[in-house]
């Protein structure tokens, strides 16, 4: 598809303007098994240019949230240009690493990643380091290896290495992507998220401004191969993604407002599994994995959340289209139990509380007095 289709596509559904390194481990790359002692908690950051503030919210045995405090990243939010209810166009820019109990918050008006230690409602900012790019959006971590996803000007992924509660620049990790963006870019031209496969051999990023899913090859010390495999999705502006328990690739594709599955060959090439399966909503573009093969989607111009279901073999089904109304919804997260999901409302400025049934959702409330078309990022513990 032409470059010019596929940004004719992503405008026609409107709303989507509404995403100190220690010595390097031994032997093969491994993904971290040691996890931190946490409670429930889920976090987001309030993405404001004049300081951007990690917000904490504790989460109570009912699964509504609480308040726990805000702490500052040192570090400024931004907006892209264009955009209304999310600011970053993307997914992850609030990552949790269970298995360090860290916290990584992307800044995307001054270029930095804040590092915090997070244990539940306990966070301790540990260092705010520079991304060497423009316009962090996403972050994503596997093992002891953090790759950042900066969307300005070219867009470029880099990559830092996780010692103790702190992080350091893998030598040679940073790959420029070639977008032709602007600092900052426009959201519709931003990429959307970047993530580690399963297995940690691979580095995905979705592009809006080629309109591909670029799979990189990881090395054994952490760094990429010199250019990933730029894969066409199988529906139109791939968006924010997440893996099945059989490490498929599931997209979400926000021009048609689909979802589809992939496997990830060896040498990074995408095939279709299934897809794309629309849900007959506008700008479907956050994701987030729930129990017995239930995901949750996020569609920010219909203001719906909808409720795919993606089968052992990859096959991809619609149940329901609108699981629940949501005001102008961007991130979204489960708790880690799957009971709980939690919608970010970048229109509204609330979180919207849902109980899980299955592939149901039913609202237990709603937390207000967000920063609306400002609010960015969620996370759980």
């Amino acid at each position: 598809m032409h470059r010019s289709l596929r940004i004719a596509a992503v405008a026609g559904i409107g709303a989507l303007a509404t995403l100190a390194v220690g010595t390097p481990l031994a032997g093969a790359r491994t993904a971290a098994t040691t996890a931190s002692a946490t409670s429930d908690a889920v976090y987001a950051q309030t993405n404001a240019s004049t300081g951007n503030r990690v917000l904490v919210y504790s989460h109570a045995a009912n699964g509504t949230l609480h308040a726990a405090g805000s702490h500052s990243t040192r570090g400024l939010g931004a907006k892209e240009a264009g955009a209304v209810v999310d600011p970053l166009a993307s997914q992850g820019s609030v990552t949790y690493d269970a298995a360090h109990g860290l916290l990584f918050v992307t800044n995307a008006g001054s270029s930095q990643l804040s590092v915090f230690s997070a244990h539940g409602t306990n966070l301790a900012l540990r260092e705010v380091i520079g991304t060497e790019g423009s316009f962090p959006t996403s972050v994503a971590v596997w093992g002891n290896e953090v790759y950042v996803l900066d969307a300005g000007n070219q867009g470029a992924v880099v990559g830092y290495r996780i010692s103790g509660e702190h992080v350091q620049r893998i030598a040679n990790s940073k790959r420029v992507l070639g977008l032709g963006n602007t600092n900052p870019p426009n959201y519709l031209m931003a990429p959307g998220q970047v993530g580690f496969t399963p297995n940690g051999k691979h580095l995905v990023v979705t592009t809006k401004a080629h309109g591909t899913i670029d799979v990189f090859a990881v090395r054994a010390d952490g760094t990429l191969g010199a250019a990933p495999v730029e894969n066409t999705p199988a529906g139109m502006v791939p968006f924010a993604f997440s893996f099945d328990t059989s490490g498929r690739l599931v997209v979400v594709e926000a021009g048609t407002s689909s979802v589809s599955t992939y496997s990830v060959g060896p040498n990074g090439t995408l095939t279709t599994v299934a897809g794309p399966v629309g849900d007959g909503e506008t700008a479907a573009c956050w994701i987030a994995m729930g129990g017995n093969g239930h995901y949750f989607v996020a569609n920010a111009g219909s203001n719906t959340i909808s409720t795919f279901r993606v089968a052992s073999n990859g096959h991809v089904s619609l149940s329901p289209a609108t699981a629940a109304t949501s005001g102008g919804p961007v991130d979204l997260v489960t708790s880690p139990d799957h009971r709980y999901l939690y919608s970010e409302n970048g229109g509204a400025g609330t979180i919207d509380e849902f109980a899980v049934h299955g592939g149901s959702l039913t609202r237990i409330g709603t937390v207000a007095g967000l920063a609306a078309g400002t609010v960015e990022g969620l996370t759980a513990a």
